[in-house]
């Protein structure tokens, strides 16, 4: 990606060798002159708003082979290619998934597979309207000098897979890193995790595909539900800061946040309004309105846990679309009535589609059916007063009439009718 007057460097070597602190010269203003998002602006806007479409969310399908194995031996199948192409035809080709899915992010292997009938499998999401999208990152591996801490690799040779994955039909991609509350975490890992995603998002959108970001906070720990609020303020203030750094569009991005929530082991659970208020507050507090959807992960919640805590979330009105982007949370009950038998794929397409239809209707498409309500009942008041205000003036203009004709009669009465009305 072509930068202007200026090359950006990590903000994570701000020591020198042995820990001294450099004093740096005076900072220069950079003029950057690149557009963002180069020749691909508009149609980032375009496929970033069809994914943030109302009344749809995002299904998550891009785990690794190895996490796709354990699912599978989870319900006595070995982790082979024909198994796994199986499950995720299952998934793929289920009758109705765009009524509620508006986009599907897939894994590298998934892009270039076919159903056994021969059609490619983005071509069953582009037949139901589902955007395809794919998984980007290369894993999580230890950060040197934090505390315990990771990040995230793959920005090695970026450009030119993501350039690739878009011929395959490929027009959203995910790239996500961890964030962990117990190991601090540390300046060095928050910001590492904010210039990666914001790297990862500007080499995307550069080559067509619109970015979600997604830096997960995990479950883990007995910190109290403020103390994940305080985080994540300082995550998503991170990533916003180098997400304008790097001249990334706003308009073409998607964001995957953690809801949140108190630590897993924490004593006391927060009730489904409690972490819609906590969650909110942070998304107004840190995320510019321009950004058109806000997608939750599931984040180890249960499949019930994360149907209520969305469904509390879109009971006000927001100015991002507010969906989700499950894998589990959709999975799990498709996993157990597939058991690998194909005499069971219809029940378990069923079991997919009951999963999905609770996390969208109770508040996605209760919210897009008030808005229209509302549209309607303000449409009806308009044309109301419309008919009122023509009917009034018709009414004085038959009275002002009869005055005139009666002034035509006599004179003094016309003259007395007209001064009536002046």
């Amino acid at each position: 990606m072509a930068m202007a007057t200026a090359k950006l460097s990590s903000p994570a070597t701000s020591l020198l060798a042995g820990g001294r602190a450099r004093r740096s010269a005076p900072a220069r203003r950079a003029t950057v002159i690149r557009a963002a998002a180069g020749s691909y602006s508009d149609e980032l806007v375009s496929t970033a708003k069809s994914v943030a479409s109302p009344g749809r969310g995002i299904l998550a399908i891009d785990e690794s082979n190895a996490t796709c194995g354990k699912r599978l031996s989870s319900i006595g199948l070995d982790n082979t290619e024909p198994n796994r192409q199986a499950y995720r035809q299952l998934l793929l080709t289920t009758a109705g998934l765009g009524e509620y899915i508006s986009g599907a992010i897939l894994f590298e292997e998934t892009l270039y597979q076919s159903t056994t009938d021969g059609r490619k499998f983005v071509d069953c999401l582009k037949d139901q309207n589902i955007m395809p999208g794919i998984k980007v990152d290369k894993g999580l591996v230890p950060l040197p000098g934090s505390n315990n801490e990771s990040w995230c690799q793959g920005l090695d040779g970026l450009a030119s897979r993501c350039a690739e994955y878009y011929k395959q039909g490929a027009r959203f991609a995910k790239w996500r890193t961890v964030v962990s509350i117990p190991c601090g975490p540390s300046a060095l890992a928050a910001k590492e995790a904010a210039w990666g995603l914001a790297r990862y998002a500007a080499i995307a959108q550069d080559n067509g595909l619109v970015p979600i970001v997604e830096p997960e906070i995990l479950l883990d720990g007995d910190h109290g539900i403020e103390r994940t609020l305080e985080v994540a303020e300082k995550v998503w203030s991170e990533v916003f800061f180098y997400l304008a750094q790097n001249n990334v569009l706003f308009e073409g991005i998607l964001l995957k946040p953690s809801m949140v929530t108190p630590g897993a082991d924490h004593k006391e659970k927060a009730s489904p309004e409690a972490i819609a208020k906590y969650t909110l507050t942070m998304l107004r507090r840190r995320v510019p309105p321009a950004v058109p959807g806000i997608m939750f992960l599931s984040g180890g919640q249960s499949e019930v846990e994360a149907t209520l805590n969305l469904n509390a979330m879109n009971q006000s009105p927001n100015p991002w679309h507010v969906s989700f982007s499950y894998a589990r949370a959709l999975q799990n009950s498709v996993l157990k009535t597939w058991q690998g038998r194909p005499e069971n794929v219809e029940a378990a397409q069923k079991a997919l589609l009951v999963r999905e239809e609770r996390h969208v209707p109770e508040g996605l498409h209760l919210l897009t059916c008030q808005r229209e309500y509302f549209h309607d009942v303000i449409l009806i008041v308009l044309v109301f007063t419309l008919y009122l205000s023509f009917w009034c003036h018709g009414f004085f203009f038959f009275l002002g009439g009869g005055g005139g004709g009666g002034g035509g009669g006599g004179g003094g009465g016309g003259g007395g009718g007209g001064g009536s009305f002046e």
